[in-house]
């Protein structure tokens, strides 16, 4: 009998889409992770939608709109069978620099006309706010983005590194249908309030660098590793004793991964598909990679289920690591936690 490797599909959040339960992260494709052998990608875009994934995430940041552009070919070409995301918010100069956090209503209404322009749909299935700007208030930013669905503009609304109590002030003014924020065996901060919110109100939860941006992977040990233009060089967990300290942390995924005949990267994503049943909210990660060897592989850590000796041995982890998750944590939901 022919194995299944087609993933299972959950509804993402309550009315929302039916999504595979894991989609795929397409920053790297474009930026931040050093040069993309384009082709490759492309035929990474492919295997994903032939392993189930229809989740496919990308924000206007990503290469100042190169990201959008790029995947505007294989939206075309499968747009009713996939579910497309994408962001706004942040913004940067020519030059790549950081410029600011832009939640005001005419920001909005200009940022989501330039993303369907790029890439080529007439309405984006999930449209998040990427980063909240507390000075402007969250009714009004809510409210502008909950326009663009009577418009036909977008489907469903979502929010990126919010708390939980920003996250019942949102749904009051409009459903959500997912809440994007970072989680992993690395990062937990949104364990203290959003997680629980979002299951209080059957909102989604997709965690971005459920992989601990590939360093849960065991492929690198210190950012020095890593090519010229990597951005992680720049992340505290990542060089120097921080890099040291945390590599051996990993000691347990590999010893689990052992166990089942799996990689590290599948233990550590198999922890995050389990937060499902331990939190009582539906979890669709988004794993990036830009090759479809990683993606069977990342696909392959849904069949995995962890036993709880071994969440327990996995449980410790993520209050020893050393270093914060960026240099300036401040436009993070752990930053506004009360």
């Amino acid at each position: 009998m022919t194995k299944n490797t087609t993933i299972e599909q959950v509804e993402l959040g309550k009315g929302g889409p039916r999504v595979g339960v894991q989609g795929l992260g397409c920053m790297g494709m474009s930026e931040f992770y050093g040069d993309t052998d384009e082709a490759v990608a492309r035929e990474t875009l492919d295997a994903a939608l032939a392993a189930g994934v229809t989740l496919f995430d990308t924000a206007d940041v990503y290469g100042r709109g190169r990201n959008e552009e790029f995947l505007a070919p294989f939206v075309a070409a499968h747009r009713d069978g996939i579910t497309l995301a994408t962001k706004f918010a942040i913004e940067r100069t020519d030059d790549a620099q950081f410029r600011g956090i832009r939640n005001d209503r005419a920001y909005i209404r200009g940022a989501v006309e330039d993303s369907l322009r790029r890439l080529g749909t007439e309405v984006i299935d999930l449209y998040y706010m990427h980063r909240r700007d507390p000075a402007v208030p969250f009714a009004e930013s809510v409210g502008a983005m909950a326009e663009l669905v009577q418009e036909g503009k977008v489907r469903h609304l979502g929010l990126s590194e919010v708390t939980g109590a920003e996250l019942r002030e949102a749904y009051a003014v409009h459903p959500i249908a997912a809440l994007q924020s970072e989680w992993s065996l690395f990062s937990r901060d949104v364990e203290r309030s959003a997680v629980g919110a979002a299951a209080e109100l059957g909102v989604a939860f997709v965690p971005y660098s459920p992989l601990g941006r590939g360093f849960l992977t065991g492929a690198f040990k210190d950012a020095a590793e890593l090519s010229a233009g990597d951005f992680r060089a720049f992340q505290p967990r990542f060089t120097g004793d921080n890099a040291k300290a945390n590599a051996a942390l990993l000691e347990p995924v590999r010893q689990i991964a052992q166990a089942h005949g799996a990689t590290p990267a599948q233990i550590a994503l198999a922890w995050v598909h389990q937060q499902a049943q331990v939190h009582g909210l539906t979890v669709v990660p988004i794993p990036g990679t830009r090759k479809p060897s990683r993606l069977a592989e990342n696909t392959g850590a849904t069949r995995i289920t962890l036993t709880p000796a071994e969440l327990a041995l996995l449980e410790p982890i993520a209050a020893q690591v050393a270093g914060d998750r960026y240099p300036d944590m401040s436009s993070t939901s752990a930053a506004r936690e009360a």
